[in-house]
């Protein structure tokens, strides 16, 4: 599956941006799909994911109450509303696919799909 993602850019403390990842090639449906974040000088850290049937949605502690996941199946996207974002938000976004279960851990892994990262930057 190919993953291209959308949405980042620059933003005050306090703000909301939204983030959309477009998914082609596979069926998406088949995919749990989910959100990374990398910042400066940090390692990649796991965001929000939503199950394959969009009933289930996780979090980070760091985005819990300020962010929201949903997939759309008809246009094969997946978004990620940000608000009340904080200058420690600042990190390149990336989307992730995955055909088993380590997104619903809050885990990493290199065998997930990536996309290409968006830049969100926030000022304060």
């Amino acid at each position: 599956v190919q993953l291209q993602a959308s949405g980042g850019g620059l933003v005050q403390a306090g703000g909301s941006l939204r983030l959309s990842c477009a998914a082609s090639g596979r069926t998406f449906s088949n995919y749990d799909m989910g959100w990374f974040r990398q910042a400066p000088g940090k390692e990649r850290e796991f965001v929000a994911a939503i199950s394959r049937s969009g009933l289930t949605t996780y979090y980070a502690d760091s985005v819990k109450g300020r962010s929201t996941i949903s997939r759309d199946k008809a246009k094969n996207t997946v978004s990620l509303q940000m608000n009340s974002l904080k200058p420690e938000d600042t990190a390149v976004y990336y989307c992730v696919a995955e055909e088993g279960y380590g997104l619903r851990s809050r885990r990493y892994s290199e065998s997930y799909y990536w996309g290409q990262g968006t830049l969100v930057t926030v000022s304060s």
